[in-house]
């Protein structure tokens, strides 16, 4: 079997394992399972509702109780997709992000899996909220690349929201980006190329022994102009398609590319 064959059975292997329910798409609850479930999304992410949260679940996690619901994105594969689908989410929802965890996973790769929850005081907010972030996911995923020695990731937006803002220090209202490399060696490049190719400010940054659960990745998360961000953003994209490149075969995006 020829390698380009090889290369394109291990990239499909990937997809099928980072979707969800046999497709990429967002998978809404159709009533016909239980009334917490909304949905299922790309990277192995669900999405649930708890409309009326027992009291201890807001003492032990320290959430607010004016929130008695509570919107749920569990995934496997992910952080930086999911937060960035909830900031658009908290846009146009009456909901806020109170919890937001990365744990080591991707399923045995590199980087991250997470847990997020939204808070809302009505249960209808807490489920369009949850909504709208699954729906965003697929999306969110095209600028991120993967061979068999690691991954980038990439992600823009022009207004940061208070999701953005809360965990990731992204100014209100003012354009930032994410740049991911795994091996982290290879985020330390990313980073280099990105600062230097335009005026933007690291708001923030990631590494395997900060800001990450020891994963092996090194992040900068950057803001400013939004033409500058946007061209940071992909001169770190290609510095790492590069160098994993050398790597191994040609990095592969799971989805369509949005950052152009």
């Amino acid at each position: 079997m020829k390698e380009e064959q090889i290369v394109q059975q291990v990239m499909e292997e990937v997809r099928k394992q980072m979707g969800s329910a046999g497709t990429d798409k967002f998978v809404p609850n159709r009533g016909g399972t239980f009334t917490e479930f909304v949905g299922t999304a790309f990277g192995d992410t669900v999405g649930l509702v708890i409309a009326h949260v027992d009291p201890v679940i807001h003492e032990k996690l320290g959430i607010d109780p004016k929130y008695k619901s509570l919107g749920i994105l569990g995934a496997r594969t992910g952080a930086g997709p999911q937060l960035m689908a909830a900031d658009e989410a908290v846009k146009a929802s009456n909901s806020e992000v109170v919890l937001l965890e990365m744990p080591r996973d991707t399923k045995g790769n590199g980087g991250h899996g997470c847990l997020l929850l939204f808070g809302a005081e009505e249960v209808s907010d807490a489920r369009r909220a949850v909504e709208i972030a699954l729906k965003n996911l697929e999306y969110l995923f095209g600028d991120i690349y993967m061979n068999e020695a690691g991954f980038i990731e990439l992600q823009y937006t022009a207004r940061a929201s208070y999701a953005l803002n809360k965990y990731m220090g992204a100014p209100l209202g003012k354009a930032w980006g994410l740049i991911v490399g795994c091996p982290a060696g290879a985020g330390v490049l990313m980073a280099d190329a990105a600062v230097k190719a335009a005026n933007v400010e690291i708001v923030n940054f990631a590494s395997p022994a900060r800001g990450t659960s020891h994963s092996n990745e090194f992040m900068i998360m950057i803001s400013g102009d939004s033409g500058a961000v946007k061209q940071a953003v992909i001169a770190g994209r290609e510095m790492g398609l590069k160098v994993l490149g050398t790597m191994g075969e040609v990095p592969q995006s799971l989805q369509v590319p949005y950052i152009k």
